[in-house]
């Protein structure tokens, strides 16, 4: 087996060497980044303090859905290059970059990114540090997070035993092996030469690959994490508001997507319409990157404006529903069709549905639900809700159906199985995967997005 070592200088080429690296935190980005580490050849060690969760993790039950993700920690656990424990000493022992990949919810009050559990694990790795290390935040921060993290540590480290980087994920949850596998670009924040020679050496399996290796300044990385996420929301919000304006005049919003996304300066990922987004990046590094440019005194006068086009969004989908079903749902049975924020995972953080289901009930409606992996986590947000194992289970008698996540099962549904079950023939598709012909063919009234009424 090959051996460990200290990192090599930039653009040595050792195939039988590894890296020992250190995960702080085994929630998704903290387990998709340290199976992929391993998945290089790298030898990594995840730790967190949920003992329940490291036991399943160790025993191959994984607690989130992610495509392939379940298959890479199995290899990985058997080649003996992915480990799993409470121990931050375990982990800390021999490791050349530790990753800090804790949550930053929102914080209670005023939005701000909520930094304790941050700094808490930073707080505990300095009594393990005994050489030097890199110690690199991949949770999501606001700017200036990494001088703090360095403030805390020299107050307890000689600063030659630490150097403290930024290297923000972009993980598309869903696709989220794939993008760290065949990344766009890495982005790497470091102050120090002999920082970027370890996190040169620890992504050099990517050069086969030729995915961009970017190196700034540990601000600039911080501020890159949150500008990406908020021109990516940008981008959902405006064609949302272009779908207003297509209903109102009769044009298509499909239609003005692929025409303006054909423009190469514009493009066409994230044009889609929708009930709005939701997730666990989007809606609170909108509100983070607000609250943190407040502080500096610097409005954020249009990322301000994507968080309340989007909040509003996910109400005004309350409403068309009910203006389907004839202005009311009192009484009525709704059937909804996909509960996560989006397909391919079981994250119900900020979905859509979340705000829409609730608004419904409370205008009467009696909501039949199913996804596809959502819906553990489902039973626990939504009260009141009838669950069903399969999607025609919540079309029994319904007055509507609604669509609000376009998992792959839904765009092929019996549509004369769904008439047949059907009350009224009543389709509202949030995500415009039918198209208005066919669905009138089949004797539906069929409601999109940004398509004449």
């Amino acid at each position: 087996m090959p051996t460990a070592r200290k990192a090599m200088p930039p653009g040595t080429n050792k195939k039988d060497t590894f890296m020992k690296i250190a995960v702080i935190g085994t929630g998704y980005v903290g387990l998709v980044s340290g199976t992929c580490f391993s998945e290089y050849g790298h030898h990594v060690t995840c730790v967190d303090k949920d003992a329940a969760k490291i036991d399943a993790l160790k025993n191959g039950i994984i607690p989130i859905f992610e495509p392939g993700l379940e298959t890479m920690v199995s290899r990985n656990q058997d080649a003996g290059q992915l480990r799993f424990t409470t121990s931050l000493a375990e982990a800390m022992d021999g490791a050349e970059a530790v990753f800090i990949a804790v949550g930053t919810p929102s914080r209670r009050g005023d939005g701000h990114a909520d930094l304790q559990y941050v700094f808490a694990a930073v707080d505990e790795l300095a009594d393990h540090i005994k050489a030097f290390t890199v110690v690199v935040t991949k949770s999501t921060v606001p700017v200036g997070t990494g001088a703090e993290i360095k403030k805390r540590l020299m107050a307890k480290l000689d600063p030659s035993l630490f150097s403290v980087a930024s290297n923000p994920e972009f993980l598309r949850e869903g696709a989220a092996i794939e993008d760290f596998m065949r990344p766009d670009r890495v982005v790497v924040g470091v102050e120090e030469d002999r920082a970027q020679a370890v996190m040169r050496e620890l992504y050099r399996p990517l050069n086969i690959n030729e995915s961009p290796l970017l190196f700034t300044g540990r601000e600039t990385a911080e501020i890159i994490k949150y500008a990406a996420n908020a021109f990516l929301a940008t981008k959902i919000s405006f064609i949302n508001e272009m779908a207003d304006l297509c209903e109102a005049v009769g044009a298509d919003v499909q239609q003005v997507a692929k025409g303006i996304g054909l423009d190469k300066r514009i493009g066409g990922k994230f044009l889609h319409a929708g009930p709005g987004f939701g997730g666990s990046c989007f809606p609170k590094d909108t509100r983070a990157l607000v609250h943190s440019a407040d502080d500096y005194g610097i409005p954020m006068r249009i990322v301000r404006s994507v968080v309340d086009v989007n909040e509003n969004r996910k109400l005004a989908m309350a409403d068309k529903v009910i203006q389907a079903a004839g202005g009311s749902v009192d009484g009525k049975r709704v059937a909804v069709l996909g509960l996560t924020f989006k397909p391919n995972t079981d994250d119900m953080r900020e979905s859509p549905s979340l705000d829409i289901i609730p608004a419904l009930q409370k205008a009467g409606a009696d909501v039949h639900a199913y996804d596809p992996k959502g819906m553990d986590e489902a039973r626990e947000m939504l009260a009141g809700v009838t669950f069903h194992d399969e999607p025609y289970g919540t079309m029994d008698g319904a007055d509507v159906l609604v669509i609000i996540t376009e998992w792959n099962q839904f765009r092929a549904l019996d549509l004369n199985k769904v008439k047949g079950l059907m009350k009224s023939h009543v389709m509202v598709d949030l995500r415009n995967i039918y198209g208005r012909a066919d669905m009138e063919e089949h004797g539906f009234t069929y409601v999109g997005i940004g398509r004449k009424p």
